[in-house]
């Protein structure tokens, strides 16, 4: 890989890179790997904008309005298609493994989210696969579907938000697996969080809502010391809630990630390191925002440019933050500094629309 200026970029494991296709709007075709600097199209297929990766297993969504998700099995020739099955909605922009054995999926257009047996799944695509010999490539009329019965949806409350245009109903965007055992799932309409329990069976069951402030429009979120970091997609901040007794979730600390109005600056995504380094990006003004949460808190510690244009999605690895710029067709290498603060970008690896990166 060459870095910016010609010399030598860091070595950087394989990533396997969700992107948007034509069909949303954007220049890739489908499922790329990116190996020492290269983007290589593995799986063909429309606007698989989020994966998840467990073991050998690779599933993307494909973000179109009638929305599904399909497995892999990641060999060393690429991706082999096992399976595809609904997404119980439109867009689906999001998926996760979840401990219980299920594939959760977000739906965002429809407000839903769907668990997907994994065991049914992989045990419905054998069968046809011995019974036929193989397991067509993907999109072929000889594909794997998965049975109905391993597939449940679940339809979120229909609330609104203060923000007609992005709150007019429900808007599921991630889900994350709670301490607890349970589901949260982020509604960016609602200005809610929704728990659920959801089984391998697949079953879900509604535990709770909990409610954050009117407009904060949940986005995305992660764990750090038993608390939950949440980026607010329409409010521009970062939220620290805690469990109080009756298991509600309480803010305890709320960060402003830039100075002035919002406007059409739009939080994308969030991690937290095991130093409490908080990294969160900034869409519109093309930032990563790092905050300090290790005191119980929430605290600015520095902001430094995306790289490009339209931060959607990044990964860390060490050394390094990696972010998917969607609007500039490329991965931005960013160097982390000892404060977990991005310095100018080492490298541009090129990837059309990328929507998010996962190291492999």
């Amino acid at each position: 890989m060459t870095a910016s200026g010609g010399t030598a970029a860091p070595q950087l494991p394989d990533l396997l890179v969700g992107s948007y296709t034509a069909t949303g709007g954007g220049t890739a075709t489908g499922i790329s790997l990116v190996h020492d600097g290269v983007a290589t199209t593995l799986a063909v297929m429309d606007d698989p904008s989020f994966l998840a990766v467990s073991g050998d297993r690779v599933y993307a969504v494909s973000e179109t309005a009638d929305g599904g998700v399909s497995a892999f099995r990641r060999t060393a020739a690429g991706l082999e298609h096992l399976w595809d099955a609904s997404a119980g909605g439109d867009a689906p922009c999001h998926v996760r493994v979840d401990p219980s054995g299920a594939l959760v999926v977000t739906n965002y257009t429809s407000g839903t989210v769907t668990a997907v047996s994994l065991e049914r799944a992989e045990s419905h695509a054998a069968s046809v696969q011995a019974s036929d010999g193989v397991v067509g490539a993907h999109g072929t009329a000889d594909r794997v579907v998965v049975p109905e019965g391993a597939v449940v949806t679940e339809v979120l409350p229909d609330v609104t938000g203060p923000d007609e245009d992005r709150q007019e109903g429900p808007h599921a965007h991630q889900s994350v697996a709670t301490p607890d055992g349970t589901v949260l799932v982020a509604d960016l309409g609602g200005d809610a969080l929704h728990e659920f329990r959801i089984t391998a069976e697949p079953t879900i069951e509604r535990v709770r809502v909990h409610h954050v402030a009117p407009g904060v429009g949940p986005r995305h979120m992660a764990w750090y010391d038993g608390d939950l970091i949440v980026a607010g997609e329409l409010d521009g901040r970062v939220h620290r809630l805690r469990r109080d007794a009756s298991g509600s979730f309480v803010v305890v600390a709320s960060e402003p990630t830039f100075d002035g109005a919002v406007g059409e600056s739009l939080l994308s995504h969030v991690e937290v390191d095991d130093a409490g380094r908080v990294h969160v990006a900034v869409r519109g003004r093309d930032l990563i925002v790092v905050l300090d949460a290790s005191d119980g808190g929430l605290r600015t510690v520095g902001s430094a440019s995306a790289g490009g244009t339209w931060p959607r999605h990044f990964a860390r690895v060490p050394g390094h933050l990696l972010v998917a710029n969607q609007m500039s067709d490329a991965i931005a290498v960013l160097p982390l500094g000892a404060d977990g603060v991005p310095g100018a970008a080492v490298a541009q690896i090129p990837v059309g629309t990328p929507a998010c990166i996962i190291p492999v």
